[in-house]
């Protein structure tokens, strides 16, 4: 629970509680999202503990989870204290918020959304009942925050009546920048190791450094249960590779202060926080221009997923060779970063938008 003066806020999220021993991008957004939430003096409790995420599919996990959610309102309606507000973060078909809206429906408080995603192609399968669940949970939302571009496309497709949809730029969970980099170090890259999307990325990086002609060195960090075959993909390059293993967020901010650009292709990334982190140092970000990662990135001409690794290796070697670019290119980030992106922004972005939803004093 986040102490202070204000409002009392219930959090949920049903894909991963904030204090999952798993580090994820969904783990720490939530966690950042509680802290924005509380800066403006709000009591913020994580009130329900319950993970409704089926990964396969799987018709009777998913009755399970339903009678499981329907103990956990059960439960909230009787020990719940009285809260003014309740905010699910991360609601979508494998993964739906089966406990908010009757919660806050039978409590008559105001029920809010962040990063909700609605998937019609997913209301027919083997997900049905949970993505007609995740559709239902939008529906009684009164407001949704949605991050990217991407999401607002299909959220304003299937908007429920007059519901408020809301941009709440993906931000970090500090009120300025860090020190800048002096840019003179290694690529750096940052990134689960796992099998799919992290991996697909991993591969296309493998193939960009094939095609590199300049001087370079690239550290990796991060671990996984796919770091054999990532190591493997590395090989060719032998000494150039540096695996750093899993940071903590100080270690990572260190590797982010010596580094000369950051790499990362983001293949389907909602929109990486790590993006953030790399632009708040100060350093230009090799990526592909794709859904979600174009919404947190300096604007510019970036390849396209089709150029393939050679139009990354060329952007590489071009920022590489000139020092006085990557700075101006640095800078730029920064200053996007301070403007958009920082806690302070988000947090006044929130309660400006939920403040009028709500009954009584806020």
């Amino acid at each position: 629970m986040t102490t202070g003066a204000g409002p009392r806020v219930a959090f949920y999220a049903p894909m991963k509680p904030p204090h999952h021993p798993v580090p994820s991008g969904d783990r720490e957004m939530a966690r950042n999202l509680m802290r924005i939430i509380a800066a403006d003096g709000a009591v913020v409790s994580l009130v329900s503990e319950l993970q409704t995420r089926d990964r396969s599919g799987d018709t009777a996990i998913q009755a399970q989870l339903t009678t499981a959610a329907e103990a956990e309102i059960a439960r909230l309606l009787h020990d719940m204290p009285d809260c003014a507000l309740w905010v699910t973060y991360h609601n979508y078909y494998k993964a739906p918020d089966l406990v908010g809206p009757a919660v806050a429906k039978a409590r008559g408080i105001p029920y809010i959304q962040i990063e909700s995603t609605r998937a019609k192609s997913r209301l027919n399968g083997p997900w049905a009942a949970f993505a007609h669940a995740a559709h239902a949970a939008a529906d009684a939302a009164d407001a949704i925050f949605y991050l990217t571009t991407y999401d607002h496309e299909t959220l304003a497709r299937d908007r429920c009546g007059d519901q408020a949809l809301l941009h709440l730029p993906p931000f970090l969970p500090a009120t300025t920048l860090p020190s800048a980099s002096a840019l003179d170090g290694p690529i750096l890259t940052a990134g689960m190791m796992r099998e799919g999307d992290k991996l697909a990325s991993f591969e296309i990086i493998a193939r960009t450094l094939a095609q590199l002609t300049g001087d370079w060195r690239l550290d990796i960090a991060g671990d996984g249960p796919a770091r054999q075959k990532v190591e493997e993909m590395m090989a060719p390059f032998a000494d150039r590779v540096r695996f750093l293993g899993e940071l903590s967020r100080a270690e990572l901010a260190q590797a982010y202060q010596h580094a000369a650009l950051f790499l990362w292709p983001g293949v389907n990334e909602a929109f990486g926080m790590v993006y953030l982190e790399a632009q708040a140092h100060g350093l230009p970000v090799v990526a592909q221009d794709r859904p979600g990662v174009r919404d947190v990135l300096l604007p510019a001409n970036r390849p396209t997923p089709e150029a393939g690794p050679q139009a990354l290796a060329a952007e590489i070697d071009r920022l590489l060779a000139d020092p006085v670019l990557r700075h101006r290119t640095g800078g730029a980030a920064r200053e996007m970063i301070a403007r958009n992106h920082l806690a302070p922004a988000a947090t006044a972005r929130f309660w400006s938008a939920v403040r009028p939803l709500m009954k009584g004093p806020a």
